[in-house]
């Protein structure tokens, strides 16, 4: 009784099966005798057959169970094992794990279950669904009753672990990881209740995501079904040619059938796609226990991503580009990739000449009259370069952006002050050969919610990405943005950097970004997605602060320089003990790089700079290996570009220690940071 009442209560959930159940109990008329429920492992199907057990125990039923782990799969062994349900009139058949005794289940079908009295109930549990046999044969008809197992709801979930005791603090973090995966938040909820310092910044530990692949899981037939799967739940979809650029061509198709036949692999239009769940586990696990072998399978795959997405037909090139863009969803961009994959409850679609007044509507509430006036300018001369954004309930356009192709000046440069400036720009450098044009990203203009990361912009981020790597002859890209802030991360990323400052309409200020694809060809940008650091933050971080005073200020600063692209080193800088970054929505390091190579792009801001952010940036930001290479890639004498960079790298130490003194709290997060020394207001 004291057992029976435990799993009372740390049992949430299942209300219909129970009430199903329930009915065959009774045996009220339409209910089913015979229940087949299957689900992936750890889905709730053993914890469920108890409770069946302990309702049916409850009722005056004789309950009968048979481990489909546990018996020969032959009809003697079988029978020996349930012969108690055969021998009586009110019993309940319990059969768990019954995808290790499939062979079973036609002889269960015709011969075994049919002899059972009326009244018995049975339940099979699987992680595989029954054959179409048991469809096609009508004498089941209205007596067996399919279902499968579901995750857990949001609210039954929370209940679970209120109920196994998770501090409330934590319980977000365990339902960020687990979702409604019963197994999961089981083992989340062990762990977290033996948590001395519980928070929000929970994550599971090694031992929990073991756990649960072994169940999940299991045994694996080879280390090439072990790359295979490890590849599906890296990538947002798995197609057998992905899988020939990762294990192999010869171990492609055996791998990739076998892989469709997992009961947490499901068929989707692009590939195969694995349970969210399962999907995490194992890329946590990989990332842990082999993190060369998974930089080396991220780049494999990325690869293969890059040629599919130059490649793919236009109705599949945001998918294929989406699926590359995945691969950066754990990076130091993580921020702009996390939620890559969510609906953005917008359809895009070819501008209409019905949609002019709409998209100049829509500039000048999010712009202003002036950039009114030239997106009117480019809709008379380019409309082919606008993509508009419809809402899938209205269908009104809510959005758009603009891909201007450019080969040669016009009378642009007397309209629009952005790309006059681009032009200023390419012909103070090598000219355009023939066939090569500029590309430029005008106007992204999403006015409900300008100047934020949304579904919707992450839209427009890809159709930017489709742009970069498959324009044929695309010699320099230009981004126009007046959220100079939220985007300079990733266009730098990207290998943007920015080119000129213009005031603009309503105190803002637009930022011309520029990339020179003659000189670091799309294969850079593939680089560019290498997953980032494999390791948890140092906590310290967050709680520790040490006062600096300015002698060792600037010192961590020019150190920080130097560990730019070494975030092993950085989670070692003073500057992230020193209050500086007190709240943060990334990992520190990462945050602290994001507002380095902001701060070194407010030299522009003065034009006596320019030449200090340009040695500074050559130096610390595009990896230079020496500093005459330095001076040879800005064409100075060794001198005057170490002038240059001395004088560079002290007005840097300025700027931050201004704001070290000045702010008190300091948010490292690009798109809500609000400080003096950014010009453009948004």
């Amino acid at each position: 009784m004291r057992l029976g009442s435990a799993r009372d209560r740390s049992f949430v959930g299942r209300c219909e099966e129970l009430k199903r159940f329930g009915a065959a109990l009774r045996g009220e008329p339409g209910a089913a005798v015979v229940f087949y429920l299957h689900g992936p492992g750890g889905m709730g199907k053993t914890a469920l057959l108890r409770r069946f057990a302990d309702q049916a125990g409850r009722a005056g039923r004789t309950v009968v169970h048979v481990d489909g782990q546990h018996i020969d799969p032959c009809p003697l062994a079988f029978e020996a094992m349930a012969e108690a349900a055969a021998s009586s009139r009110d019993a309940v058949l319990l059969i768990d794990s019954f995808e290790h005794c499939r062979e079973l289940e036609g002889w269960l079908r015709e011969r075994f279950l049919p002899r059972l009295h009326a009244r018995t109930v049975t339940v099979l549990a699987a992680r595989v669904p029954p054959s179409t046999h048991w469809a096609c044969d009508p004498s089941w008809s209205g007596t067996l009753e399919v279902s499968k197992l579901q995750p857990l709801d949001g609210g039954t979930a929370a209940a679970l672990l209120a109920e196994r005791g998770v501090p409330p603090e934590m319980r977000d973090a365990v339902l960020a990881f687990a979702g409604g995966h019963p197994l999961a938040l089981s083992l989340a909820a062990s762990v977290g209740t033996r948590t001395r310092t519980a928070d929000s910044t929970w994550t599971p530990t090694p031992q929990v995501i073991a756990a649960l692949l072994d169940t999940l899981v299991g045994g694996l037939p080879s280390r090439h079904h072990r790359l295979a799967l490890h590849t599906a739940a890296h990538t947002l979809s798995t197609t057998e040619t992905l899988l020939s650029a990762v294990v192999g061509e010869e171990h492609a198709a055996p791998t990739f059938d076998w892989l469709r036949q997992l009961p947490f692999c499901h068929t989707s239009r692009h590939g195969l796609v694995l349970d969210r769940l399962v999907a995490q586990a194992l890329d946590r696990d990989l990332r842990w226990r082999d993190p060369q072998g998974y930089e080396r399978m991220h780049h494999q795959a990325g690869l293969q991503l890059l040629h599919q997405a130059r490649t793919a037909p236009e109705p599949d090139v945001i998918h294929s580009v989406r699926a590359l863009s995945y691969l950066k969803r754990h990076g130091p961009m993580q921020r702009y990739y996390r939620h890559i994959t969510h609906d953005p409850e917008a359809t895009e679609e070819a501008l209409r000449p019905g949609d002019h007044d709409a998209v100049i509507s829509m500039t000048e509430q999010a712009e202003g009259p002036r950039s009114a006036r030239i997106a009117q300018y480019w809709l008379h001369r380019q409309p082919q370069a606008f993509r508009l954004y419809r809402s899938t309930h209205s269908h009104r356009p809510v959005a758009f952006m603009t891909w201007l192709q450019l080969t040669a000046p016009g009378d642009e440069l007397d309209t629009d002050p952005m790309t006059a400036a681009a032009w200023k720009h390419v012909q103070d450098r090598p000219p355009l050969r023939v066939g090569q044009h500029l590309g430029m990203v005008r106007f992204m203009i999403h006015p409900q919610a300008h100047g934020k990361l949304t579904p919707l912009t992450q839209l427009m981020q890809l159709r930017i990405c489709a742009h970069w790597i498959r324009s044929t002859g695309l010699a320099w890209s230009f981004v126009v943005t007046p959220h100079a802030r939220l985007w300079a991360p990733l266009l730098h990323h990207h290998g943007h950097d920015p080119l000129q400052r213009t005031p603009w309409d309503r105190t803002r200020t637009l930022t011309l970004f520029a990339h020179d694809w003659r000189t670091t060809p799309a294969q850079t940008w593939l680089d560019r997605t290498q997953p980032g650091p494999l390791h948890e933050p140092a906590p310290t971080h967050h709680t520790t602060d040490t006062p600096l005073n300015r002698s060792q200020f600037d010192h961590a600063v020019r150190e920080a320089l130097r560990q730019l692209h070494d975030p092993i080193a950085l989670e070692n800088n003073p500057l992230l003990t020193s209050g500086m970054l007190t709240h943060h929505s990334t990992d520190p390091a990462i945050a602290l790089r994001n507002l380095i190579s902001e701060t070194i792009d407010t030299l522009l801001d003065n034009p006596r700079h320019t030449k200090m952010h340009a040695a500074v940036t050559t130096t610390y930001l595009k990896r230079i290996r020496t500093q005459e290479a330095a001076a040879k890639r800005l064409g100075l004498p060794y001198s005057t570009y170490r002038r240059h960079l001395a004088q560079g790298v002290q007005r840097v130490c300025e700027l931050m220690w201004r704001m070290h003194t000045t702010t008190t709290h300091f948010d490292a997060d690009p798109a809500t940071v609000d400080s003096p020394w950014l010009t453009d207001h948004e």
